[in-house]
């Protein structure tokens, strides 16, 4: 009995102690990591403003697509342009006598004719080898071979009977010869005064590079010196920024510029500048019209269809063509051709100071049939003068 009594206590205390291991080894074991939970989810940092660096994103409020109130096209939006400061009103000098007060210019570039002339003439013998100078002088001043014989036997003839020659008389003999290959009673008004009606309508006309767009704002200046209003027609959409320098010189005298698209239909922009003048009121309509290669046929054919639609509003009044008188007799082969597409009234010829050579005046005039009647002497902005033949001439033989 005793033996199973002893039994019993054993088998509870090893039942005890593998108890007590159990626990104490599940005790030491790591606890598995707890789930994971849903992360914070931030809105992204606002983009910088324009000025911005580096700073910290502000706290700003933000509206959704739906609370923003879109136009519902009931009235235009419009946008506030900053004010511009027009530029001021420029008051041109006269244009009467500026041909005459620009003398000094014209004869510092021109005296190599005149003064070369007076010399040859001055000398006590004129024999065969002198008047042979005196040609090769006047056609290397490109008074052209026409004009050029016609002055010499004028002068041969005059010279044998005049006899003993005093300095004064040969200029006076000169300048008579002069005056009438330039031609003294020719009408060399810029026609702008139509009769019974407003506008006058005026092309310009030309090549690219002979300052075509520049004369057509400086005969602005002109006209408004002489108390005329003026719209500009910016036909010339074709060179880049044409457009921009005629306006800037209309601006600088109050005259309105009317323009079209880069590239536009030349014919529409001219067709509407005479509609706005007509509208205005305005004395005069200048039409700046491309500068054309002469020797495209396509470019020239338009200048014609230029013409055909501004006169449906009414006849041009006067169509200038612009010349380089640096370029000497080429500028004749254009002179013809335009003369071929329109009907060409008028010779501004510009850059005649500095290299040009004057006879190139009197041979234009010949080979046309027209006169010159403008003239630019530089490039300030008043420095076109209306072409005067006795203060040319005057300049051509000095003083």
């Amino acid at each position: 009995m005793e033996t199973v009594i002893l039994a019993v206590v054993i088998a509870v205390v090893v039942l005890g102690a593998i108890g007590g291991l159990v626990v104490g080894s599940r005790r030491k074991r790591p606890l598995p990591p707890p789930p994971p939970t849903a992360p914070d989810i931030t809105a992204p940092p606002a983009e910088p403003h324009v000025g911005d660096e580096a700073e910290e994103p502000s706290d700003e409020s933000r509206r959704t697509i739906e609370e923003v109130g879109l136009p519902d096209g009931s009235a235009p939006v419009v946008v506030e342009e900053p004010p511009t400061e027009a530029p001021p009103i420029e008051i041109p000098e006269p244009a009467a006598g500026r041909l005459v007060r620009l003398r000094s210019r014209l004869s510092r570039s021109q005296n190599a004719l005149g003064q070369g002339l007076l010399t040859l003439l001055s000398r006590e013998h004129l024999d065969e080898d002198t008047w042979e100078e005196i040609e090769d002088t006047l056609l290397t001043a490109d008074v052209g071979v026409q004009p050029t014989q016609e002055l010499v036997d004028n002068l041969r003839e005059r010279v044998k009977v005049l006899g003993t020659r005093t300095p004064e008389e040969l200029r006076a003999l000169l300048r008579e010869e002069l005056l009438k290959l330039v031609g003294t009673d020719v009408d060399r008004a810029v026609r702008t005064e139509p009769e019974g009606r407003t506008p006058g309508i005026v092309m310009v006309v030309g090549v690219n590079g002979t300052g075509k767009t520049t004369t057509t704002g400086k005969l602005a200046r002109v006209l408004v010196a002489d108390g005329r209003t003026v719209v500009l027609g910016a036909a010339d959409t074709f060179r880049a920024a044409a457009a921009d320098q005629l306006q800037t010189w209309g601006e600088r005298v109050g005259a309105h510029t009317v323009r079209g698209p880069e590239a536009g239909d030349p014919a529409s922009v001219a067709f509407d500048a005479v509609k706005e003048g007509k509208e205005m009121g305005v004395d005069v309509v200048l039409i700046d019209t491309a500068g054309r290669l002469h020797t495209k046929t396509g470019l020239m054919d338009e200048l014609g269809k230029v013409k055909r639609v501004v006169e449906k509003h009414a006849p041009v009044d006067e169509v200038l063509l612009v010349l380089d008188a640096t370029t000497g007799q080429n500028g004749l082969v254009q002179a013809r051709v335009f003369a071929e597409v329109v009907d060409i009234t008028g010779i501004v010829l510009t850059k005649l100071d500095g290299t040009a050579k004057g006879g190139i005046v009197v041979a234009v005039q010949r080979e046309l049939g027209v006169p010159v009647k403008l003239v630019g002497l530089g490039e300030g902005a008043d420095d076109l003068a209306p072409f005067e033949p006795e203060a040319f001439v005057d300049a051509l033989i000095g003083e």
